[in-house]
C-alpha cells in the first residue's frame, strides 16, 4: 500500500511539474535557434551580448484562451494535490478520493484544450507574417501534450483509490 501511495504521489508531482514548466517556460514555438515564442513573450537571442531580449506577446483571443486554460490547469492540479494531502489525514477508512480525482481530471482536460487550441490556431496566436513552415513546436508545447495523459491517468487512479488505513 505504501508503494502505491508513493507512486501515485510521484505521478501527481511529475504531472504538476510538467504543467508548471510548460506554462512558464519559453518555448512553445521556435522560429530559429535564436528566436522563440511562448505564451507570454517573444524572445530573440542577441549574439553580441549573449542575452535573450524579450517583449510581451501581442494579445489576441486565442492566445488568452490558451493562457487561461494553462493557468487553470496549474490551479486544478495544485488544488488536487493539496486536497489529496488533506484527505490522507482526515478522511475516514474506506473513503474514496473523488474530489482529488475530479480536480486532476479537470487539469488534464484544460491542458488538452489549451494544446488543441494552440495546435489548430497557431497562425492566429503567433500573428506573424512569416511562413509557419519555417518554425516548429518547442519543448514546452510537447511537454504540455505529454502531461495530458499523466494528468488524466492520475485522475482516474485517484477516483479508484480507497483509503485503507
Amino acid at each position: 500500500m505504501v508503494f502505491l501511495l508513493i507512486s501515485i504521489t510521484l505521478l501527481h508531482l511529475v504531472a504538476l511539474a510538467m504543467v508548471v514548466i510548460a506554462t512558464l517556460e519559453k518555448s512553445w514555438w521556435l522560429w530559429a535557434d535564436s528566436e522563440i515564442t511562448d505564451l507570454w513573450y517573444n524572445c530573440f537571442h542577441d549574439n553580441t551580448t549573449n542575452t535573450w531580449l524579450c517583449a510581451a506577446t501581442d494579445e489576441n483571443d486565442w492566445l488568452q484562451s490558451v493562457q487561461a486554460l494553462m493557468i487553470l490547469s496549474v490551479v486544478f492540479a495544485s488544488i488536487s494535490f493539496l486536497v489529496f494531502l488533506g484527505q490522507l489525514f482526515i478522511m475516514s477508512k474506506g473513503g474514496l478520493f473523488y474530489f482529488t480525482g475530479l480536480c486532476q481530471t479537470f487539469a488534464g482536460f484544460t491542458t488538452f484544450a489549451a494544446c488543441l487550441i494552440f495546435t489548430f490556431h497557431k497562425k492566429e496566436i503567433l500573428d506573424d507574417s512569416r511562413d509557419l513552415s519555417k518554425g516548429r513546436f518547442g519543448f514546452c508545447f510537447i511537454l504540455a501534450w505529454l502531461s495530458v495523459p499523466l494528468l488524466l491517468l492520475s485522475g482516474v487512479l485517484y477516483v479508484h483509490l480507497r483509503k485503507k488505513q
